[in-house]
């Protein structure tokens, strides 16, 4: 019997790669607001009271960039001006140009943005064919956030990270073996009352039928976190790519996701690859599958198409199924409505697994 523990962590909105993130798609939203076709590949870094904009935006419509950056940390919660990161006293220096000719050149014709490979995973351990470890670090992550934005406790503070071990026999979840939450607080709290809320509160409501006496539940396992954030750690987009796709459990083509428009097949592709995943499996044509798609910059076709099902179905069935889907960046664009601005719904707790999102169906 093949028995062993898998791991996935997720961070909230306060994490400072995820506030990189929430700016770069929030300025990516911006211009699609104004102009569907915008051309976006946003870059953001933060650090102490800086934030840093770079990139390559072409776009019909005119982003006041200062301020969708500070709206989007004000969203967040980094609000205390006694902290050298708050919204209103960042300093926002922006290095931004347009798209370069030579790439456009390919865009222009239907061609993918950029070569690379992408991934897209699905599982029937969960409801949503996610795996079960991200799927309920992310709920841990979310629902701490959440407690803070309902003022719960007092001392909740926007930075934190979850993590779940899931126990798999024979690749299915039996059990939940470890749960690790490290939550930023302020410093009138004792460690004791933050595990107590962790513990008792908190993973008993996210976890379920998965909590029991046999959950060993880790606590701020440092001692505490009270500095957290950009004000005492540095952010940079793209740094949380196995956050947002499966926690590690389906593979990665490595391409980060916020700040670029669906042009750039990093993120066109993955989410193609996962709605295309997703029909294998709900079509019973295996329990798990992933499918890989690669491009060369300026072709509309991929260069590859591959399914795999892990021995849990018909493999010849789900490869004739999976071909027959219209991989060219214009089609994927059209059939999942990607011109549209809901990209700052997709940042934080993953980009899979929402019902609410177009290759989620």
């Amino acid at each position: 019997m093949s028995i062993y523990t898998f791991s996935s962590e997720s961070v909230s909105e306060g994490h400072p790669d995820k506030v990189c993130d929430f700016i770069a798609d929030s300025i990516l939203d911006a211009h699609l607001a104004g102009d569907p076709a915008s051309r976006v590949a946003c870059e953001v870094l933060c650090k102490s009271g800086q934030v840093v904009l770079a990139g390559e935006i072409t776009s019909r419509t005119t982003v006041d960039y200062e301020r969708v950056a500070r709206g989007a940390i004000r969203e967040i919660g980094y609000t205390d001006p006694a902290e050298s990161f708050n919204a209103d006293g960042v300093k926002v220096i922006q290095f931004i140009s347009k798209q370069s000719g030579d790439i456009a050149m390919g865009v222009d014709t239907g061609g993918a943005g950029d070569q690379g490979i992408m991934f897209g995973y699905a599982t029937d351990e969960t409801p949503e064919l996610m795996p079960l470890p991200i799927q309920l670090a992310h709920r841990l992550s979310h629902r701490l956030a959440a407690g803070r934005k309902k003022g719960e406790r007092a001392w909740l503070r926007p930075d934190v990270k979850t993590q779940v071990s899931v126990r798999y026999e024979e690749n299915q979840p039996t059990r939940v073996d470890t749960v690790l939450v490290s939550t930023q607080h302020s410093a009138d709290v004792s460690q004791a009352d933050i595990r107590d809320y962790v513990a008792s509160c908190i993973a008993p409501e996210v976890l379920g039928k998965w909590f029991g006496p046999h959950v060993e539940v880790l606590v701020n396992p440092t001692g505490q976190f009270i500095e957290g954030g950009p004000s005492a750690d540095c952010g940079v987009t793209g740094r949380k790519i196995i956050v947002d796709s499966y926690g590690g459990m389906g593979r990665h083509g490595g391409g980060a996701f916020s700040g670029k428009d669906p042009s750039k097949v990093d993120r066109s592709g993955a989410y193609f690859g996962r709605y295309v995943a997703r029909q294998v499996v709900k079509n019973g044509f295996a329990k798990r599958a992933e499918v890989q798609v690669a491009y060369a910059i300026g072709r509309a076709e991929p260069v590859s198409v591959r399914v795999d099902t892990f021995g849990t179905g018909d493999w010849k069935a789900a490869e004739d199924f999976v071909r027959k889907f219209d991989y060219r960046p214009a089609a994927m664009i059209e059939r999942l409505a990607l011109r549209k601005p809901i990209y700052r719904q997709t940042t934080n707790y993953g980009h899979f697994g929402k019902p609410e999102l177009s290759w989620e169906l």
